[in-house]
């Protein structure tokens, strides 16, 4: 009998392959991926090249750019020290303008003492900058014949001031010494404890300076040397009339005859020096008696209740001619 024919696949459904039959081969989706091609060899050489050109001009780039840090560093610090100098130029100019010193105020040691005596006050400069000053370590004088000082000294009114550094002497006019050809007249004498100036590097333990002046201004000094011993009657009259207050004066009524502080023997150093206390005036003649004179362990000792210490210290001979009595 006949065979019913095949039924049709139902729609949506793939047919399958009859028994016995290979399936078809599903073609690929997946496009094919073409291999780089490799540069040739002048190809890669220009790659190469660029490849150098392109790191050469990172490092010049990086070179510029350090250099212009560095440069602006340069230019900071020379401004900086611009300024600096500039600013040092301004404290120079303050420090080569001082404000004139004008001090009045000394002493003989601290802050106001004779090492500092030049700069308290201008105008005395020679205190700390004169290369004649005085008082000196008297050695080495030249022994010559000098020739005798003339004294014309008489009794005389006077008056005695304590003026905060010594006790001074002021006398009137007429007291004369002569020496050189040059007559100076006694303006004032005063004390001072110890001596100031030196005989040999010895000291004594007082000193009269009696201060002259001549005509034309010059000053002369006459030094006559203390040591212990007998009351002096001069001095004694000058203690008698201490005023009892500093800066005031006493004018007593009595005389006084400053000859009789003159020694005995009149021989003598002579020197160019100074005042010995501001503003150290150079260009002072200086006399300083050999001869010491005596004062009594009680007059000396009622000074030194006012003034313990009231002398410079010894200045540099520099060279100077001493000349001695022979």
């Amino acid at each position: 009998a006949a065979s019913a024919p095949a039924a049709a696949p139902a729609a949506g459904k793939a047919a399958v392959p009859a028994a016995g039959k290979a399936a078809a081969p599903v073609p690929s989706i997946v496009p094919a991926i073409a291999k780089p091609k490799s540069p040739s060899a002048s190809e890669q050489r220009i790659i190469d090249e660029q490849a150098e050109l392109d790191l050469q001009a990172k490092i010049a780039a990086r070179i510029a750019e350090m250099r212009a840090n560095q440069a602006g560093r340069i230019a900071a610090a020379a401004r900086a020290r611009k300024a600096a100098e500039a600013k040092k130029r301004k404290q120079v100019e303050v420090v080569a303008k001082p404000v004139p010193a004008n001090g009045t105020h000394w002493s003989y040691d601290g802050e106001f003492g004779p090492a500092n005596w030049g700069k308290i006050n201008s105008k005395w400069a020679s205190c700390g900058a004169g290369n004649r000053q005085s008082p000196i370590d008297i050695r080495d004088g030249m022994k010559v014949e000098l020739e005798k000082i003339a004294f014309d000294y008489k009794p005389s009114t006077f008056n005695v001031v304590d003026n905060g550094h010594t006790v001074q002497v002021t006398v009137a006019g007429g007291n004369f010494l002569t020496v050189q050809n040059r007559s100076y007249e006694l303006q004032q004498f005063h004390f001072h404890r110890p001596s100031e100036e030196r005989i040999n590097g010895k000291s004594f333990e007082m000193v009269v300076h009696l201060v002259h002046k001549d005509a034309e201004g010059k000053l002369a000094v006459l030094a006559v040397l203390l040591e212990r011993g007998a009351a002096h009657n001069m001095i004694q009259t000058v203690w008698n009339n201490l005023p009892l207050e500093k800066h005031d004066t006493v004018a007593p009524s009595v005389v006084l005859d400053v000859a009789e502080v003159l020694p005995e023997k009149r021989d003598y150093f002579m020197y160019m020096g100074s005042l010995t206390t501001p503003p150290c005036t150079e260009g002072v003649l200086w006399m300083v008696m050999k001869q010491p004179m005596q004062a009594s362990p009680a007059q000396m000792a009622l000074f030194s209740r006012l003034y313990p210490m009231n002398a410079r210290p010894v200045q540099a001979s520099s060279g100077r001619v001493i000349k001695e009595s022979n």
